[in-house]
């Protein structure tokens, strides 16, 4: 039975570029995959037709060949293999070319495993956070090796050829129709192995090591930041790149102070004398410093008072938030006599404009209370 024309395989003229031909065999190896036709024997032979024509003609050099000779530029040099010489093992290497993007960017190589990244939690103050600083924290974490220089091999040996995988880091499995590829187990994916480890590391070419590290911490960091530090996490297996340390910072709470954003709150108590005759008094600041807040006469409880420019440090900015000073008036307790004489003197001579609010609240409850009776 004669051969179809590759190119009538695959749905596409003489002249089509490298991308035309990808996109069709993509197309239709997808449609008539076994999987997706199982025990369908057409969709199965229609599948090796594609590979056949895909593989000749994806290679510049065999489309060259083909173009001229058509399928004879092949069947000689069929040998043992499957027609015109097409290896269905090597249906691995064209599934790579075409969905390896999909799959993580292909197939992975026998190289040096990354180190594994790391978390520290920092805990910081409110002044912290406002001032920065610069903080010294120890990690516990694995480090190159020293005496192997983080090879893994003992002193004057050195890795050797995997001889499973041949350095690759993969080998490669028939099972039925299909060539399943998986980490070496021999080197662990590593194509190399070690015949005489490093006594110091076991072959790994890392120790486990508490480590000295020192971290800015920027004025204005918020709750919950995160700071990166790359290459700074656990050494990677036999000199591999290291992963990376994050520091996540917390901020506790303060015994004065709330903080929302930029701005800070602070509940500020003052006598009831203060807030119905007024007065100057002193309130805290987060920078250290005091700062002078005139308290008005008649002054109401939960009353905030605003301080511009006394507030948080911005992130990356000489900015400064507001702080907001919340009054609460306070009522007096273990009054004396003579205290409660005063207070009650002071209550028989009142009038609706001494407590306006009070006396305004009770005028409308008397008055819901006599529509009621009505």
């Amino acid at each position: 039975m004669a051969k179809r024309d590759f190119y009538e395989i695959l749905g596409v003229s003489r002249s089509a570029s490298a991308a035309e031909l990808k996109a069709a065999y993509r197309k239709l190896a997808m449609q008539h995959h076994p999987d997706r036709n199982p025990g369908d024997k057409q969709a199965e032979q229609r599948f090796k037709e594609l590979n056949e024509a895909y593989e000749i003609l994806k290679d510049d050099q065999k489309r060259a060949a083909y173009d001229q000779m058509g399928h004879a530029a092949f069947e000689a040099a069929a040998g043992g293999r499957g027609a015109a010489g097409f290896d269905f093992g090597s249906f691995a290497d064209v599934f790579d070319d075409l969905f390896g993007d999909f799959m993580g960017g292909g197939r992975r190589r026998g190289g040096n495993a990354r180190g594994a990244d790391l978390r520290y939690n920092l805990e910081i103050s409110l002044e912290e956070a406002f001032g920065g600083k610069q903080a010294q924290i120890r990690v516990p974490t694995t480090i190159g090796c020293d005496t192997c220089s983080a090879t893994g091999s003992a002193k004057g040996s050195a890795p050797g050829v995997c001889p499973s995988c041949r350095g690759a880091g993969r080998v490669r499995a028939q099972q039925g129709f299909f060539t399943i590829e998986r980490t070496c187990p021999t080197c662990g994916g590593h194509g190399r192995v070690i015949s005489d480890p490093c006594e110091a590391c076991g072959g790994s070419g890392r120790v486990h090591r508490e480590k000295t590290l020192s971290v800015k911490i920027p004025p204005g960091v918020e709750d919950g930041t995160r700071i990166r530090l790359s290459g700074e996490g656990e050494a990677g297996t036999r000199g591999g790149p290291g992963g990376d340390l994050y520091i996540f910072v917390s901020v506790a709470p303060h015994r004065l102070f709330r903080r929302d954003g930029a701005n800070i709150y602070c509940r500020v108590p003052i006598p009831l004398t203060t807030a119905a005759l007024g007065g100057q008094i002193e309130v805290p600041t987060i920078d250290g410093k005091r700062a002078r807040l005139q308290i008005p006469e008649g002054t109401q409880n939960a009353h905030r008072f605003r301080l511009r420019g006394k507030g948080m440090s911005e992130l990356n900015s000489s900015a400064r938030g507001d702080m907001f000073a919340e009054i609460v008036v306070e009522t007096p307790v273990n009054l004396t006599k003579r205290q409660r004489e005063l207070l009650r003197e002071f209550e028989q001579n009142g009038s609706s404009t001494t407590h306006p609010e009070s006396e305004g609240f009770f005028a409308k409850v008397k008055e819901l209370w006599d529509d009621l009776r009505d």
